[in-house]
C-alpha cells in the first residue's frame, strides 16, 4: 500500500520530493554545456580557430548525449537509475578530465564531446525517469522541477568558469569541472531508485484519461501519428533554443558589443530563464496540456526572432537580454513538455525507451541549429541572419504540427 513505503525515514509521499532535490544537483553538473559559449571565445584564440569549429565540442556532444537516450533507455528499466548514474558520472567527469587535456579543437571533440556527450546521455533519464514514476499525480511538475538544475546550471557555471578561465585558462577549467562533476554525480545517485510495482501516492485517484492511457512500447509509439508530431515539434523547440544557447556569449560581444565579463552574467540570467521555463511550462502541461503549451512556446519563439532579426542594428542590450530570455525560457519549456507529453501520450511503463527516441529530436535540434548558426556567421559575419528568417519560419512551422498532430494516439 501507498501508506506503508518509506523513503529517506518519511512517508513516500513527502520521502519522494527528496529524489527532486537530488535529480536537481544532478542536473546542475549535467547541464554545464549550457555554459560552452562562455569557453569559445577563449578556445578560438587558444586553437587559432573559427566559429563553426568551436561549436563543434558542444555539437557533438549533445548529438551523442541524445543518441546514448534510446540506447539505454531499455536498460535503464532493467537495470535501475542508481547503477546508471554512477556508471554515467564516472564517464562525464572523464569526458571533462581527458578535454582538459586536449592539444587540439578535434581531440577536445572526442574527449569532451564524445565521452561527454556519452556520459550524461546515460545519466540524464535516470532522475527524470525517478521523478515521472514517484509522482503520477504531478509528473508535469516533478520533472519541471528535476530538469531544472539542467536549465540553471549556467548560472552558476558560467561565472565560474569564466573567472577560472581568465586565471587558468580554458582546459584547466575543463579538468577541474570533471572531477567535482565525477564525485558529485556519483554520490548523489546512490539513492536513486524506482517506486514498488503498483505504487500511487496515498488519497490519489488517476483521473479518467489517464486510466485510459495504454502504456505502448517503441514500436507501438512509432506507428502512430502522435509520436511524429511530437518529435517535430521537440526538434523545432529545442533548434532555436540550443542555437541560442550556443552563441549566446559570442552574440554579445559581437552584435551587443558587451565585454565578455558582461556577456558572461547575461548568459547567467538566461540560465535562470532556462532552468524556471521547466516548472513553468510543466506546470502548464499539467494544466492545460501538452499541445497548447507547445502552441505558447512557438508564438513566444516567433516573437523574439521577428525582434533580432529586425532591431538587431540598435545594438540594445536589453533588446539582447529580452530576446534571448525568452529563448532560453521556450529550451527549458520543451524539456518539461516532452518527457511529460511522453508520459502522457504513450504511458509510464515502457517510459525509458520511449522517451529516448522522442529524445533523438534534442541531438538533431543540436546539430541543426548550431552547424546552421556557425555557418551563417562564417559566411555572412552576424549571427542576425539566423533569426530572421529562418528560426521566424520554423516557428510557424512548428505551431501548424503542434496544432494537427499533438495529441494522445487513438485509441484501438
Amino acid at each position: 500500500m501507498a501508506e506503508d513505503v518509506k523513503l529517506f525515514g518519511m512517508k513516500a509521499e513527502s520521502g519522494r520530493w527528496v529524489f527532486v532535490i537530488l535529480g536537481l544537483i544532478i542536473n546542475l553538473c549535467l547541464g554545464s554545456i549550457y555554459a560552452w559559449s562562455v569557453f569559445r571565445k577563449p578556445l578560438e584564440n587558444l586553437f587559432s580557430v573559427g566559429a563553426t569549429e568551436s561549436l563543434l565540442p558542444f555539437i557533438i556532444f549533445l548529438a551523442f548525449f541524445a543518441v546514448l537516450m534510446p540506447i539505454t533507455g531499455p536498460f535503464l528499466d532493467k537495470y535501475g537509475p542508481r547503477l546508471f548514474t554512477i556508471i554515467g558520472g564516472i564517464i562525464v567527469g572523464v569526458g571533462w578530465i581527458l578535454g582538459g587535456k586536449a592539444t587540439s579543437m578535434t581531440q577536445l571533440a572526442i574527449y569532451y564531446g564524445v565521452i561527454g556527450g556519452i556520459g550524461v546521455g546515460i545519466v540524464y533519464n535516470c532522475p527524470i525517469g525517478v521523478a515521472g514514476r514517484w509522482f503520477p499525480d504531478r509528473r508535469g511538475l516533478a520533472v519541471g522541477l528535476t530538469v531544472l538544475g539542467f536549465g540553471i546550471s549556467a548560472l552558476i557555471t558560467a561565472p565560474l568558469a569564466r573567472s577560472l578561465i581568465e586565471t587558468n585558462g580554458p582546459l584547466a577549467t575543463l579538468l577541474y569541472f570533471g572531477i567535482a562533476f565525477l564525485i558529485i554525480i556519483v554520490i548523489l545517485g546512490i539513492p536513486l531508485k524506482f517506486p514498488p510495482a503498483g505504487w500511487k501516492p496515498a488519497g490519489w485517484t488517476p483521473p479518467p484519461a489517464a486510466v485510459a492511457t495504454k502504456d505502448l512500447k517503441a514500436g507501438e509509439m512509432l506507428s502512430t501519428g502522435s509520436f511524429y508530431g511530437l518529435w517535430l515539434c521537440y526538434i523545432i523547440g529545442t533548434l532555436a533554443g540550443l542555437m541560442a544557447i550556443g552563441v549566446s556569449s559570442s552574440v554579445g560581444q559581437e552584435i551587443f558589443k558587451l565585454s565578455a565579463a558582461t556577456a558572461a552574467v547575461y548568459v547567467s540570467i538566461f540560465a535562470v530563464f532556462n532552468g524556471v521555463g521547466r516548472p513553468i511550462f510543466g506546470y502548464l502541461v499539467d494544466k492545460i496540456n501538452a499541445r497548447n503549451t507547445a502552441l505558447i512556446s512557438f508564438v513566444i519563439i516567433f516573437i523574439v526572432a521577428i525582434l533580432l532579426g529586425k532591431f538587431s542594428g540598435t545594438a540594445s542590450s536589453t533588446l539582447y537580454l529580452v530576446c534571448f530570455c525568452g529563448l532560453w525560457l521556450c529550451l527549458g519549456g520543451w524539456l518539461a513538455i516532452a518527457p511529460a507529453a511522453t508520459g502522457a501520450y504513450f504511458g509510464t511503463k515502457f517510459y525509458g525507451p520511449n522517451y529516448g527516441l522522442v529524445f533523438t529530436a534534442y541531438g538533431i535540434g543540436a546539430i541543426i541549429g548550431n552547424l546552421l548558426a556557425g555557418r551563417l556567421r562564417d559566411l555572412t559575419g552576424s549571427y542576425v541572419s539566423v533569426f530572421f528568417p529562418w528560426v521566424t519560419i520554423l516557428a510557424v512551422v512548428g505551431f501548424i504540427i503542434a496544432l494537427i498532430l499533438m495529441r494522445p494516439p487513438k485509441k484501438a
